[in-house]
């Protein structure tokens, strides 16, 4: 089903890992564009991570309390359409190449 996955977002310009200290919003709620999806833990704060996209969040692909994740790894997954939202029950994002 067509589906946005939510990377890893970068808050500063020397940011490369970071944490989830706490997610905002559960699966299967309405995430709206500009909503708080998750407290993000860098080394020196903790910020807020926003959605740029609305949906229903379908999976939480990294749990909350996780470490060292790089910047640009899929975090979450959004998908268009409530009815759709089991369909990523077990998603897994694909590995990166790197």
């Amino acid at each position: 089903p067509p589906h946005q996955v939510v990377p890893f977002p970068s808050l500063s310009p020397t940011m490369t890992h970071g944490g989830i200290a706490g997610w905002k919003k559960k699966e299967g709620e309405f995430v709206a564009t500009g909503d708080i999806l998750a407290e993000i833990q860098t080394d020196k704060a903790t910020m807020e991570m926003e959605s740029m996209e609305e949906g229903w969040m379908a999976k939480i692909i990294v749990p909350e309390g996780t470490e060292d994740i790089p910047v640009g790894k899929p975090v979450a997954v959004l998908c268009e359409e409530q009815a759709d939202i089991a369909a990523f029950k077990d998603y897994v994002p694909e590995a990166s190449a790197d």
